[in-house]
């Protein structure tokens, strides 16, 4: 599928652009193969050429509720063990840290001598988002 469409996050009653091809050249999505989080392709399912939604969607219905469990609290030395090299991280800088089971992307909340604390919950969790798409073509 060939489209134009745009995430905001409402934070506050003020909505922001996480993405929006609308000003750009339009994205090509293979819907069901994981592109979007899974409430944003549910809504292009179906869709036809010249469709247009704009739907919004209640605080962590989009990309699931913020889990105060993935937000951890780790040695400084066991950060820097598993952080890319020689880069000097500051809070909320996104990073990808070596994990149990690969790799695991998160957002660095706080950095100390000792400690440094990073959510791993998606960016958007528990935030409301307004999806708009226009499709221009279905493959």
């Amino acid at each position: 599928m060939t489209l134009h469409y745009a995430v905001r996050a409402i934070l506050d009653g003020v909505e922001r652009d996480i993405v929006n091809t609308f000003t750009h050249r339009p994205a090509t999505l293979q819907v069901g193969a994981g592109q979007l989080a899974p409430a944003l392709e549910a809504k292009l399912t179906g869709l036809s050429e010249g469709d247009r939604i704009d739907f919004t969607f209640p605080p962590g219905a989009a990309y699931g509720e913020h889990n105060p469990e993935l937000v951890q609290t780790v040695p400084r030395a066991m950060f820097a063990a598993n952080a890319e090299p020689d880069i000097d991280y500051v809070a909320g800088d996104v990073i990808e840290l070596n994990a149990t089971r690969g790799r695991a992307g998160g957002v660095i909340r706080q950095m100390s001598a000792a400690f440094v604390t990073v959510d791993f919950n998606h960016p958007l969790a528990g935030v409301a988002v307004r999806f708009s798409a226009q499709v221009i073509g279905v493959l």
